[in-house]
């Protein structure tokens, strides 16, 4: 493990205390209070136009939750108006996390980043699925439409700060790693599992997967 705290358990607060630990945070301040707007402006409709990622974040009945990365060219994910937001959903590994719980709990919240920019867009709202032709039309990348949209009706809606964004310095390159810092994700998978493969087979599922990286993006391969 890379930290010697991961030897022992943490030590955590009991519910009262937990409490007063919230409780000793100073008060908010005015605007942050008040700068969820609950809607889409302008502003926040022409960050999410040009966004080419979003984290969608969702959970089942149980409250059990699931947060997913969805990416794609700017001006794939579509503000309908001022309450509407739409979001493809693109060929993936067909767990369908998000989809199954949006048919359980349709509670949703997005989060919008654009390269380069340290503030992002947060949305939370709830969601329904849509076949609309014109809509998915609209979607298609590389003559590809999705499947279906994830269409958000927005109750929460505001700008987050760059704090995060600068003390990780994502933008900047600074904490980049190596690529081969790690296996493949196709070998990881394979440890994880306690697979037993030949070298030959783990190196067909890499090149299965570089395939489906290459062909894969916005239809599945063959389709």
């Amino acid at each position: 493990m890379p930290d010697s705290i991961a030897a022992r358990s943490p030590a955590v607060l009991d519910a009262a205390a937990a409490a007063a630990l919230v409780g000793s945070y100073a008060p908010v301040s005015a605007i942050a209070a008040q700068k969820d707007i609950g809607h889409i402006d302008p502003h926040l409709a022409k960050f999410i136009s040009l966004s080419p990622i979003c984290f969608v974040a969702t959970a089942d009945a149980a409250g059990k939750q699931d947060v997913t990365p969805r990416g794609d060219p700017p001006g794939s994910f579509k503000v309908i108006d001022a309450h509407t937001v739409a979001i493809p959903d693109r060929p993936g590994n067909n767990r369908l996390d998000t989809l199954k719980n949006l048919l359980e709990n349709p509670e949703i919240a997005l989060i919008f980043l654009m390269p380069g920019t340290n503030e992002t867009a947060r949305l939370a709202g709830t969601a329904r699925l849509s076949v609309d032709p014109e809509l998915l039309a609209a979607m298609a990348v590389q003559g590809k439409a999705p499947k279906c949209a994830i269409v958000v009706s927005v109750r929460q809606a505001y700008f987050h700060c760059a704090k995060a964004l600068l003390r990780s310095r994502l933008w900047t390159g600074e904490y980049a790693q190596p690529r081969d810092f790690m296996p493949s994700l196709s070998r990881v998978v394979v440890d994880q599992l306690g697979l037993a493969m030949s070298e030959e087979d783990k190196a067909r599922r890499e090149a299965a997967l570089e395939a489906n990286y290459r062909d894969g993006l916005w239809a599945h391969p063959g389709t």
